[in-house]
């Protein structure tokens, strides 16, 4: 107890989000507008007689910019949003939009994660005997192998066991049970550190691990420098023998928080079992800190030969920056034992630097051959005109679309975008369920009692467009009846979205909805 006691002394107090607004587009566009208003009164009273000419050059300045967004590949709502911004705020948008594209506090990180990703291509075998299966290839899986395997080094495996977590609290039990067993070497890459018992009780076991000699690299998220831990905690970790770094700090007035986070979830032990899902390192994920009432949430365990993809996605972030990455060391760890009967896992990440919207396209996918049933949780519902289409036109064609969303919100602003959504869905037939007591963080895809995914991919524009992401693809595996279970289960907890809870919705999250539907794919 005291061990832990003097762990927990390393964990700094959490912050106030003040430097979050800072770096928040919000705050960029608030501060252009300001600086349009200043220039514009400017030139109205030292330039007056030259105010024809410059309305003409702010005129001729915004149909170049709709030249521009018309030929430049985007997706075509946020092509929609940007030309609002440019034609009422021509100068103040411009800005906002060259600064958004080119991300200058993130340049160096752009090219470096490209050239890791691009040199660890073939580092594992694709498996083309197991891709072309002719059980695989009946529900066509096999083509979006194909797909996925275009993207990356993302293989098919028919060895590899995969438990799933209904609940934080589930993985959580026995994540520390894993770790205890580590022997060699131990990666984890999350999204959120925060302070408390979850992470106290984890960083225990990280710090005697790495007093036995055990290789352990802990990875976060540089925003959680701006909101849960301060700049020095790789400092702090590596006085107990972990190495430690941020993925993409925050610089100063040239990164705004939202653009290439990484939102993944990966904890690899020994290569020989592999987490992801929804579940950060947080009290209220295991629901020892109360925040928008109950946290519903999950996570699947890998065993087997799969895990090897999971450790190539830490390793790929690890190695950004460090000027002699190591792969085959790490990657040539022995799996364990091989799984028969398992039926099929693909292990998959979607990078925001190339122009594949892999997490997209595989939730779409899964939605166009789906034949009986596709039952979908997700924290957020900001969907783009091609999610939209997808999901509506599988209603149309009578499949059984269900979709579970958070009964409280963690976000109020996100929470009105998704309730813009419900009239339309529910006209094509989609069923929408709210969980009634609190926030469902969750991301499960599960579809005909034969196809599941589960990972960190939401169905908003920042998982789909912004971030990096991951998550597992399991065709006919033995845990899809238990994630259809869990469905069902959290389903009876929720109440159902109709034609007329609709129409009496709070006004708030009516005008609110509708106000933020016009900048939807910056949030």
């Amino acid at each position: 107890m005291e061990e832990l006691e003097n762990i927990m002394r390393l964990i700094p107090k959490r912050k106030k989000s003040f430097w979050r607004l800072i770096f928040s587009r919000a705050f960029l566009i608030v501060a252009l507008l300001l600086v349009q208003i200043c220039i514009l009164i400017s030139i109205y009273f030292l330039f007056t007689e030259y105010l024809p000419q410059a309305k003409v050059l702010l005129v001729l300045f915004s149909v170049l910019m709709v030249f521009y967004l018309f030929n430049c590949e985007m997706d075509s709502a946020a092509k929609l949003t940007w030309l609002v911004l440019i034609m009422l705020f021509p100068v103040p948008g411009a800005i906002l939009l060259f600064f958004t594209k080119r991300d200058f506090g993130h340049i160096k990180i752009k090219k470096l994660v490209t050239d890791r990703i691009s040199e660890s291509r073939e580092m594992l075998p694709l498996h083309s005997e197991i891709q072309d299966d002719p059980e695989l290839a009946k529900s066509g899986t096999d083509s979006l192998c194909r797909y996925i395997n275009r993207t990356g080094c993302f293989p098919i495996y028919n060895n590899t066991d995969v438990t799933y977590f209904p609940i934080g609290e589930r993985k959580f039990e026995a994540l520390l049970a894993e770790l205890e067993r580590a022997e060699r070497f131990i990666f984890m890459e999350y999204f959120i550190i925060d302070e408390g018992y979850m992470w106290g009780r984890i960083l225990d076991i990280l710090a005697r691990k790495a007093q036995q000699g055990v290789e352990v690299r802990v990875m976060y998220d540089g925003m959680c420098e701006m909101s849960t831990l301060t700049h020095d905690y790789p400092a702090r970790l590596e006085k107990l023998g972990i190495k430690c770094k941020a993925f993409a700090p925050i610089l100063p007035f040239l990164s705004t928080y939202y653009n290439y986070r990484d939102h993944r979830k990966i904890l690899v032990i020994d290569g020989k079992s592999a987490f992801t899902g929804g579940v950060n390192f947080g009290d209220e994920y295991i629901n020892r800190r109360e925040r928008f009432g109950h946290w519903k949430d999950c996570a699947v365990m890998l065993r087997g030969e799969g895990v090897r993809s999971f450790t190539l996605m830490f390793l790929q972030m690890w190695n950004v920056g460090e000027s002699e990455p190591q792969w085959d060391e790490w990657l040539s760890a022995p799996y364990g034992e091989d799984y028969t009967d398992c039926g099929f896992v693909l292990p998959y990440g979607d990078c925001p630097l190339d122009d594949e919207k892999v997490g997209e396209t595989v939730y779409m996918d899964i939605l166009n051959r789906a034949t009986k049933y596709v039952h979908i949780m997700t924290p957020y519902l900001i969907l783009d005109g091609e999610m939209e289409s997808a999901i509506r036109f599988a209603a149309e064609r009578g499949i059984d679309v269900k979709l579970i969303l958070p009964g409280i919100p963690d976000k109020k602003a996100a929470y009105a975008l998704a309730k813009t959504h419900y009239a339309g869905l529910t006209k094509a037939g989609v069923k929408i369920y709210e969980y009634t007591p609190g926030f469902v963080h969750s991301k499960v895809f599960v579809c005909d009692d034969e196809k599941a995914v589960v990972g960190t991919i939401n169905l908003d524009y920042r998982s789909l467009y912004h971030h990096f992401e991951c998550a597992a693809y399991m065709y006919k595996t033995g845990c899809i009846p238990e994630i259809e279970a869990d469905f069902q289960d959290t389903l009876a907890k929720c109440r159902p979205v109709t034609p007329e809870t609709i129409k009496h919705e709070k006004l708030f999250y009516k005008v609110t909805g509708e106000l933020l539907k016009l900048v939807a794919p910056l949030f």
